[in-house]
């Protein structure tokens, strides 16, 4: 018997673990992100660029992170409009060396179930053993 297309809530309870997934972000991420999100600011490219504005090295963009994140969320939910509404606290930048991918961890849980088949996730999101999102929460609708 086959997977169901997507979660259903009456199999939800709070506390489940939404599992874990692990990014692998290159700079090369960093310029397909840039050119899809028309978000060229010179930190995410430019080691000049990062170094003056005080930053360790190129950084991640913060909506990729968040993206990312969400990611966990929506496969869980097996559906990816499952989102109802996402809210973030951005906490520590995502430094993206030039030879070598950051890492960006996340896991999470389902907080509470909600009316309207709708369930409450939060989400921990890491880089380097740093969180880098903090507060991150969603509601998600599930199937019947």
């Amino acid at each position: 018997m086959s997977e169901p297309v997507t979660r259903s809530f009456a199999e939800v309870e709070a506390g489940a673990s939404l599992g874990e997934l692990a990014f692998d972000v290159s700079r090369a991420d960093l310029i397909r992100y840039a050119g899809a999100s028309l978000d060229f600011n010179p930190i995410h490219w430019s080691e000049r660029a990062a170094e003056r504005a005080g930053l360790p090295d190129v950084i991640a963009h913060g909506m990729l992170t968040m993206a990312l994140a969400a990611r966990l969320a929506t496969n869980w939910a097996r559906d990816p409009g499952a989102v109802r509404s996402y809210s973030v606290r951005f906490s520590a930048v995502v430094p993206v060396p030039a030879h070598r991918s950051a890492r960006i961890t996340v896991s999470g849980s389902v907080v509470t179930k909600l009316d309207n088949d709708r369930v409450a996730v939060e989400l921990t999101v890491t880089s380097d053993e740093r969180q880098v999102l903090k507060h991150v929460y969603a509601v998600l609708q599930l199937a019947q």
